[in-house]
């Protein structure tokens, strides 16, 4: 009974947060201010509040501009907890902008959607330029689709061609690693995460369901180092720079440790293929 009525208040508050912003954001884009991007930052650390996540931050965040921020990805609730900590949009999958609710609300966070099963990736990559030549941030999960938050999938270098964008300088790089830590203080072990990590073949609503019945969740952010492309030669060595340090955050992060920020490594030969493997076994999740 608990359990209904949290997810009730919760549900109730966050559709009142929501409904009567949505036409706000929209009018706040179509004239171009500033508040376009102040105002979501804004409306997702409310959202983390409704739902009842507590987030830690360690490191600093880029201030530069543009600055393409790289992350792993556990759960839609992603979106809200980096949302509230970086004013900038989403890159996400065109099947994203299908969804009720949550695709009007990409849409107004001006996401860039990108077909992730076409090869030829050119007119994507244009637009995601175009996006950081007018100084927009962007965040980027280079899994291409989300995990079960213990391990981290193979990053898929193409997504990191974006780097190389013809601006005045070079674009920054940020990784970021994310990772939910604690239920109402507990430690969650891998047997609690899935009520917050959604993967797999795992239906949106149900789990939405459930885990709006749950209690207060802790998440650590951890802003590594700012790069750029020119430090590693090649898109492939610096996804695999991110997918390194991103994955030692994360580690650190669930073990209680504070992770290592260590400076960019030098150049590795380039794999074959576009991925980059995982320094251990991942859970497959289906895209």
């Amino acid at each position: 009974m608990a359990a209904t009525l949290r997810r009730l208040v919760r549900l109730s508050l966050y559709l009142l947060l929501t409904l009567p912003l949505m036409p706000v954001q929209a009018l706040l884009v179509s004239a171009g201010s500033a508040w376009k991007q102040r105002l979501p930052r804004l409306y997702h650390r409310w959202t983390c509040r409704i739902l009842g996540f507590r987030v830690t931050v360690a490191g600093e965040p880029s201030t530069l501009r543009p600055t393409l921020f790289v992350a792993n990805h556990v759960s839609y609730i992603d979106i809200e907890i980096l949302g509230g900590l970086i004013e900038g949009s989403f890159i996400a999958k065109t099947d994203v902008a299908q969804w009720p609710l949550f695709g009007w609300l990409a849409k107004l966070q001006r996401t860039v959607f990108v077909d992730r099963r076409i090869r030829s990736t050119a007119e994507q990559r244009d637009a995601i330029r175009e996006r950081l030549a007018a100084g927009d941030d962007l965040i980027l999960f280079p899994e291409g689709t989300s995990g079960d938050g213990n391990h981290i999938l193979p990053f898929k270098s193409a997504l990191f061609s974006v780097a190389d964008h013809a601006g005045p300088h070079p674009l920054t790089v940020q990784p970021l690693s994310i990772a939910y830590l604690r239920l109402d203080g507990i430690p969650m072990g891998r047997a609690y995460r899935p009520f917050f990590a959604w993967y797999g073949d795992m239906t949106l609503g149900a789990h939405l369901w459930t885990m709006l019945g749950l209690g207060t969740v802790d998440v650590t952010v951890t802003f590594h180092a700012p790069v750029t492309l020119a430090q590693f030669g090649s898109r492939k060595a610096l996804a695999e720079h991110c997918h390194r340090v991103i994955a030692l955050g994360m580690a650190c992060a669930l073990a209680g440790r504070p992770a290592a920020l260590e400076p960019p490594a030098q150049p590795t030969p380039e794999p074959a293929g576009d991925s980059v493997p995982t320094v251990k076994p991942a859970r497959e999740a289906a895209e």
